[in-house]
């Protein structure tokens, strides 16, 4: 095949290492920014956390991050002819302008106060919960490193789901010891009396008759539950009711005991084991809104937003380069090195500057649109919004307000929401209007909440009651939203 030589065009779009750094930072929720700073800080010496509060300057131009116009061209690579077209100038002045001036405090609210110390009680895990009460057992080393194989393979919840063969295969393996199911088995049930009750079951029907079988001095009702599970168990989880009276040959109250007898268990015995650390659990709002006499006021999350500066320690080794020989080869490779350095912490600064900026117009514009919401906290209210409605409002790009909405809290007076909460589908009535589908499963939440329990209305006879108040929609529209609430079906909602 002959070679040949041709001119193509072609069009692509080509992301800056900025706009790039920008994507991620827009990214990260305000509980993580501190470390994603301290990361940046301990990779680059010239960026540095300010010790004294400057007065704000001007408030920082919010950028798209997909916009290049204007931008700097970084793409250096410390060539001779790059440290001849040096100007040292911009390093060596004493301010360069680059204070923490995006901070945006909020004058009517004050800072919470960074210097407070938080205590941090001491945690017990679910493994060493249990490994304490292996020890209240009389076991040798070898039994002691079997039972503790077993404890190591739970789940969190508790359950242990994997084979006896393979934790018999796991001992031999790694630990050098032989062993047998019929061994291991027996040690399975000496963990099984441990506390919380039903721990090392295997399956669900196992765990709660572990719990059951410790409460058997309290009456007939629990014998009546332990019969029921092991007979009736496929028969009970589906609420097939009249099935498992006809076997049993209950009467009414005696089934409604045996119910409450075993909705009183604990399907996850794991889950509230131990002493857990919740603190990577808490939601930490990324922005607040205040209702202040009926007009909404905004403020950002800045507690875990440092001051960074650019180091003086840098800047005085740039004076101390003008001042001195410049034709040094050394010097010059030094130099350029810290040109670097302080060109990537003052590129830092000024994405951490776009992102809080970025951070509120977004926000505002969703507050603007969704106001009747946070004014009456009414669920009802929410208007339909797409992220397109806020990428017009704010001139940024749809994937830009993804980024924004993707992991971030508000906090009002009405509780602490997802902003991701506050984007739905529109819906149209029988007047024309369209209405949020949020307000839509919020009053289908509301029937089935007020339905009567021993006939659970159907997804046929809610789709009737939602037709009646004027939403149109469909049967398999009502039974999504209804998966979507994690509702069951009418069947498994029904109670005696």
């Amino acid at each position: 095949m002959a070679l040949s030589q041709g001119l193509q065009q072609k069009l692509l779009q080509k992301l800056s290492p900025q706009q790039i750094q920008l994507m991620k930072l827009l990214q990260v929720p305000t509980a993580y920014l501190e470390d994603r700073i301290k990361e940046e800080m301990e990779e680059n010496p010239a960026l540095e956390m300010e010790e004294h509060e400057h007065e704000e300057g001007m408030e920082p131009e919010m950028i798209d991050e997909f916009d290049s116009s204007g931008e700097e061209d970084f793409d250096k690579d410390g060539s001779e002819d790059e440290y001849e077209n040096l100007d040292l100038s911009e390093y060596v002045a004493d301010e360069d302008g680059e204070i923490a001036d995006y901070k945006m405090r909020d004058e009517n609210y004050p800072e919470l106060d960074d210097a407070k110390v938080i205590p941090i009680k001491s945690e017990t895990s679910f493994y060493e919960l249990l490994v304490q009460q292996l020890g209240l057992l009389h076991l040798d080393e070898r039994q002691y490193k079997i039972a503790e194989q077993i404890i190591g393979s739970l789940d969190d919840d508790g359950y242990l789901r994997r084979e006896i063969s393979s934790v018999v295969d796991d001992l031999a393996f790694r630990q050098n010891i032989d062993t047998n199911e019929k061994e291991v088995e027996a040690l399975i049930k000496k963990i099984q009396q441990f506390d919380p009750p039903g721990v090392a079951a295997r399956n669900l029907q196992e765990c709660l008759l572990l719990q059951l079988e410790r409460k058997k001095h309290e009456g007939h009702s629990v014998e009546l539950a332990i019969e029921i599970l092991q007979k009736y168990f496929d028969e009970f989880t589906k609420k097939h009711y009249e099935k498992i009276q006809r076997g049993m040959n209950l009467s009414d109250e005696e089934l409604k005991e045996v119910i409450q007898q075993i909705i009183k268990l604990n399907p996850k015995p794991g889950g509230d084991a131990g002493e857990t650390n919740k603190a990577d659990t808490y939601i930490v709002p990324d922005f607040f809104i205040f209702n202040n006499a009926g007009r909404l006021e905004l403020s950002l999350n800045n507690k875990n937003a440092p001051d960074l500066r650019i180091s003086d320690t840098y800047r005085e080794m740039m004076r101390e380069y003008e001042r001195g020989s410049k034709k040094d080869k050394r010097q010059k490779e030094a130099v350029l090195f810290i040109k670097q350095k302080i060109d990537s912490a003052k590129w830092f600064i000024d994405m951490i500057k776009q992102r809080q900026q970025t951070l509120m117009v977004t926000m505002e514009a969703i507050m603007n649109h969704q106001k009747e919401f946070f004014l009456t906290g009414d669920e009802t209210n929410l208007k339909p919004m797409i992220l397109k409605d806020i990428a017009e409002k704010t001139g940024l790009d749809i994937s830009t307000v993804s980024r924004v909405a993707n992991s971030k809290f508000v906090q009002t007076e009405f509780g602490t929401y997802r902003l991701k909460y506050f984007f739905s589908e529109s819906l149209s009535t029988d007047s024309g209007e369209e209405v949020s589908t949020r307000e839509v499963k919020k009053i289908l939440s509301d029937l089935i909440e007020g339905e009567e329990k021993r006939k659970p209305l159907s997804d046929e006879q809610l789709t009737d009651l939602l037709n009646q108040k004027g939403y149109n929609i469909a049967r398999r529209t009502v039974a999504k939203y209804r998966e979507q609430l994690n509702i069951p079906v009418a069947r498994l909602r029904k109670q005696l």
